[in-house]
């Protein structure tokens, strides 16, 4: 075992070759194609899965209960797993983002050492996932061609989620959905195997295949109430952190729609700029390979739009320099802690394509996200008076039926919403926006897309 100065338990290049790496879940599809990339690049790594109460009681007995609640199931879910058995932990290593921004999501690394040494196992290494590389490691590092292999398996994910979720409440045969993200799954780490970049030609191919696959499942031709889940962004997606709140909404009729990983990113990279037009902040060469990364990134997610329209079947995902646009006059580009204005923004997304049900996941001591959701519910209502959105709380003390009760309140004011809309013989709202042009900071250094 090897220690820093300030007694950092290092992974060490020796450990690659036989520890194994666990990682916290938060996107099933997503993260089950990164870690395959790991795996292709020589890392053992294992997805953790296991859930429950044990989890919740684990978080508890190791964390102070002022520690927002995502810390609080991803440690919990880590050290019950070391505690489980399962794994020799010895041998084992553990995985955490680091943001760098203001969230308290930077400080979980070392929450995470903490309630490690609290409970026995300050030996067992944990390695840092970061874009700026806050943390090094001698054993573990993200090449340039692994990052080129797990950008596209955010947009492959991306695009499987959307898929999938449009799909799933629909089959004629159970199953089929979820049997054919896993096909295509194992397809593409085949097709990432290998050393060199991927051709995105391919990619783009892939893109193509992928929508004419799931438009060829069977489906009913029933018609389902939308419901739209945005939030904090671990809570958003983690079956762990929001209960399931994904199959409840099916087994309730529902069907669900969760924007993109790809749109938290893009809200990363715009931030920056933003932050360059209102403090000076960044330079000149850095912000200018953020402009750079900001208009290569929407043009990716323009290429995935393009492939779910020109086929047809399916409702594309929002286009982000128009989400960007959305929040003027509701709130300010420079409101950036936590998910920030792109929470507000996401709501207004989902209105305008027609998806007025909104479950809004708010977990316990996130303030950023409570005050651009919560806060800013009211004035969206009042904008926009036929969305129905309802603020569900994720803590340790909330039970799951209060949560499941206020979500079918929801629905309930939903079926009301369009039995008043039939009666009136007038359609509800549906967003048929092009997504043509160019991206919203992509024409001059300074775009006016940048000002408030």
């Amino acid at each position: 075992m090897q220690l820093q100065n300030d007694e950092r338990v290092l992974f060490t290049k020796e450990m690659k070759r036989d520890y194994t790496i666990l990682v916290p879940t938060m996107l099933p599809v997503h993260f089950k194609l990164m870690l395959n990339i790991l795996r292709e690049y020589g890392y053992r790594a294992e997805l953790l899965e296991n859930s429950g109460q044990r989890v919740v009681d684990s978080g508890l007995r190791n964390v102070h209960n002022d520690t927002c609640y995502p810390a609080l199931l991803v440690i919990g879910q880590m050290i019950d797993a070391l505690e489980s058995g399962r794994w020799d932990v010895h041998k084992v290593a553990l995985l955490i983002t680091q943001t760098g921004g203001g969230c308290r999501a930077s400080n979980y690394i070392h929450l995470l050492r903490k309630a490690l040494k609290k409970s026995g196992y300050g030996f067992v290494p944990v390695v840092s996932l970061s874009a700026n590389g806050m943390e090094k490691n001698p054993g573990f590092s993200l090449t340039p061609m692994m990052l080129d292999r797990i950008f596209y398996a955010m947009t492959y994910g991306d695009l499987l989620m959307l898929l999938a979720n449009q799909c799933r409440p629909y089959e004629t045969e159970a199953g089929v959905t979820d049997a054919l993200v896993d096909r295509w799954a194992n397809r593409l780490t085949d097709e990432m195997k290998g050393r060199g970049p991927l051709s995105y030609r391919a990619v783009r191919r892939n893109y193509d295949a992928i929508v004419a696959d799931f438009a060829a499942l069977p489906r009913k031709t029933e018609e389902k109430v939308l419901v739209g889940v945005v939030g904090e962004i671990y809570v958003k997606f983690s079956p762990l952190g929001n209960n399931n709140l994904e199959d409840f909404l099916l087994s309730e009729g529902a069907e669900v729609v969760v924007p993109g990983l790809l749109d938290f990113c893009l809200y990363c990279v715009y931030n920056q700029l933003n932050d360059h037009k209102l403090y000076g902040a960044g330079g000149f060469w850095k912000t200018l390979v953020f402009r750079k990364v900001y208009d290569m990134l929407c043009k990716k997610q323009k290429d995935v739009i393009e492939a779910v329209t020109r086929e047809g079947t399916f409702r594309p995902g929002g286009y982000f320099p128009h989400t960007v646009e959305l929040v003027r006059g509701y709130i300010s580009h420079g409101v950036k802690m936590g998910e920030g204005w792109l929470l507000t923004a996401e709501m207004l997304e989902l209105i305008e394509q027609g998806v007025g049900n909104i479950v809004c996941t708010q977990p316990f001591g996130c303030l950023p996200n409570h005050i651009v959701g919560k806060g800013m519910m009211r004035i969206i209502k009042a904008r926009n008076p036929d969305s129905n959105i309802v603020a569900v709380d994720y803590d340790p003390g909330a039970t799951k039926i209060n949560q499941e009760n206020r979500i079918k309140l929801m629905l309930a004011n939903a079926a009301s919403i369009a039995e008043q809309h039939a009666a009136r013989e007038v359609p509800l709202p549906r967003h048929e926006e092009e997504y043509g042009g160019e991206p919203a900071v992509s024409s001059g250094f300074f775009s006016n897309s940048l000002h408030e």
